[in-house]
């Protein structure tokens, strides 16, 4: 049993073993000193916040599958950082100028590692060993940084160790917090990732060999000092000429990864667009990426929006709501039939719309489907905008054309609650038809699609259209596909409340180039060879795609 009926005093934390007591003799006040390395450590947490955030979302948009790119990059970093404190312990003896030394490298490597990993997508086509590189690499730099820092703020002014952690761990959580509001907020908008890594690794080196060369000068001989000098103004030149050349590496590394004929290339609240082909000429020769997908190629899109739209529309029509579909496509084919009074797109990215708007091909692509007066878009959130008070009004037909559901920002929106919003949308006798991703190369996303339809209380009537060419996925693997890989399918699903809606095309509807009763009743019929039986619906707790 404890005897608590003593007080007693706190007692200094025991000097730990090889590493110089002594106060430092400092050019400022002891006070003054440690508030300028809770400073410090403010700075570099934000700074380390910064690299991770950076790695997180370059992973996921170079690799795709956000999910899996945000364990390995934490799991791999956050084992790092214990390896970093464990070999913090051989810079204890020096650590004014191991600090110094860990700030340099981890301005280096963080400030470069966006440019890095973006190098060896475009020219080597994977980035997934780099991605893992770097992150073991900054961890075990900023694991190294919090031992060193607790080392030299107990130089300044010795007190207990659970004080002195607490202080450090303050500083360091408010910096995180910082810095992990200015990436999104801020560096990412403003600078875009490259830009904003190497901004990020300036204000790293700049701090952490301001802390060392002055507070702790006296701590380093000449020789120490001026090798820190030589190697921080080296890394300070090579972030400044990886700043100035970004701009062209950007253009060149895009050729890299999208052809020659990069035309447009936007990086927008949402996401990056890229438009390729020539300004001129047939729209066919367009291709559209959104993240580093192709959405839109401009040689076979009419086939997947002619199997999306037109089966929908075989019974009333007037009233049309088309969730996604920024790119007026879906739009053009709606508008095609004379008796529709009012067409909704509902589309979160307003970058989207505005180039189908604005860019010639692109909107010759669409038929200049935003010039209908019978259009109105809505820049917002599908999932949003269905749970709010516009969405009270009923549709004959919802078209669903929205990213693959294997994208994981996507699978809310492949979610029963999403579905059970847009059957509540939907008027007596609609249609709602839904884009299910590739059901050849992933029946069982495809399959899952469908199930979550039935569990949303939807009868469905499962289909898929041939002759998607090759090339890059749009799905969530990023990887390029052969030039001669065979073509592929999409997969779509038509569901109605009442029951199971007739799969056919509109005898009046003349335009249809790929699709036609015959073809919806074979493609229906290899689809159903493929069922997967017994799978779960995807809700948004539990979501089923991958």
């Amino acid at each position: 049993m404890i005897d608590r009926s003593v007080p007693r005093r706190v007692l200094p934390a025991p000097e730990p073993g090889g590493v110089a007591t002594l106060p430092a003799a400092l050019p400022v006040r002891p006070r003054t000193g440690r508030l300028l390395v809770l400073a410090t450590v403010f700075v570099c947490a934000a700074c380390g916040l910064v690299y991770e955030l950076e790695l997180l979302a370059l992973g996921s948009y170079l690799i795709g599958d956000s999910v899996t790119q945000a364990s390995v990059v934490l799991s791999v970093m956050v084992f790092a950082m214990g390896v970093g404190s464990l070999l913090a312990k051989r810079l204890r003896t020096r650590p004014a100028f191991g600090f110094a030394a860990i700030e340099a490298g981890l301005a280096l490597l963080g400030g470069l590692s966006a440019m890095a990993l973006y190098a060896s997508f475009a020219w080597l086509g994977e980035s997934r060993p780099a991605l893992v590189a770097f992150s073991f690499a900054i961890g075990v730099l900023i694991g190294a940084e919090i031992p060193l820092l607790m080392v030299l703020i107990q130089r300044i002014r010795r007190q207990d160790a659970g004080g002195a952690v607490a202080d450090l761990f303050a500083a360091d959580y408010v910096g995180a917090l910082v810095g992990g509001l200015a990436f999104p907020f801020l560096l990412l908008p403003l600078l875009g990732q490259l830009t904003g890594a190497m901004l990020t690794g300036t204000v790293n080196a700049v701090v952490g060999a301001g802390l060392v060369l002055w507070l702790f000068r006296r701590d380093l001989s000449r020789r120490s000092r001026w090798l820190l000098i030589g190697a921080h103004l080296t890394v300070l030149a090579l972030l400044a000429c990886a700043t100035v050349l970004a701009a062209d590496f950007e253009r060149v590394a895009r050729r890299a990864v999208y052809g020659g004929e990069v035309r447009v290339a936007r990086q927008t609240g949402v996401q990056e667009l890229v438009l390729t082909g020539p300004a001129t000429g047939s729209p066919r020769s367009l291709d559209l990426y959104l993240d580093g997908r192709l959405r839109v190629s401009g040689y076979d899109e009419y086939r997947y929006h002619e199997a999306l739209v037109h089966p929908a529309m075989t019974g009333p029509h007037a009233r049309v709501l088309v969730l996604g579909g920024g790119d007026g496509l879906a739009a053009r084919e709606v508008l095609r039939y004379r008796d529709v009074t009012s067409v909704t797109v509902v589309e979160l990215d307003p970058g989207v719309v505005r180039l189908a708007r604005t860019d010639p091909m692109l909107s010759a692509l669409n038929g200049r489907a935003y010039e209908d007066p019978r259009l109105a878009v809505v820049t917002q959130d599908a999932f949003r905008w269905l749970r709010g008070p516009a969405a009270r009004e009923r549709y004959d037909v919802i078209v669903s054309d929205l990213p693959d559901p294997g994208i994981t920002p996507s699978t809310k929106l492949y979610s029963q609650e999403f579905y059970g919003l847009a059957a509540r949308a939907l008027s007596p006798g609609g249609r709602l038809a839904v884009h299910a991703g590739p059901l050849a190369t992933r029946p069982r996303t495809y399959w899952t699609v469908e199930a979550t339809l039935r569990a949303a209380g939807l009868r469905t009537a499962p289909y898929s259209a041939g002759g998607r060419l090759s090339g890059f996925a749009a799905g969530p693997d990023r990887t390029p596909g052969t030039s001669d890989a065979p073509p592929q399918d999409w997969g779509f699903v038509l569901a109605a409340r009442e029951r199971a809606p007739e799969l056919r095309v509109d005898p009046d509807a003349s335009w249809p180039r790929s699709l036609s009763t015959q073809s919806l009743h074979d493609a229906a019929r290899d689809a159903e060879r493929t069922r997967v039986a017994g799978l779960p619906p995807s809700t948004l707790p539990h979501p089923r795609y991958s």
